[in-house]
């Protein structure tokens, strides 16, 4: 079996193990809620992206038919 030619160092092999270390995640702040949201993704939220609605929300999709039902009634009356 291969033996190292030379002691490796407290330094030297600290420092390759400085990068095993647990890294906390970096969040940034939602433009239109002021929410955390991990970066580039759409805010799970209100569903904005770079201050664009790109999704719909379930809340959102529930007004829309209540509205559309009321439109409805008031059409048939």
């Amino acid at each position: 079996m291969a033996e190292p030619k030379k002691r490796m160092t407290s330094t030297r092999s600290g420092n390759r193990q400085s990068k095993d270390a647990l890294k906390s995640n970096s969040l940034n702040i939602c433009s239109n809620c002021k929410t955390r949201v991990a970066p580039h993704r759409v805010c799970k939220n209100c569903g904005f992206y770079k201050g664009e609605k790109i999704i719909k929300m379930k809340d959102e999709l529930k007004k829309n038919k209540k509205e559309e039902s009321q439109l409805e009634e008031e059409k048939h009356e």
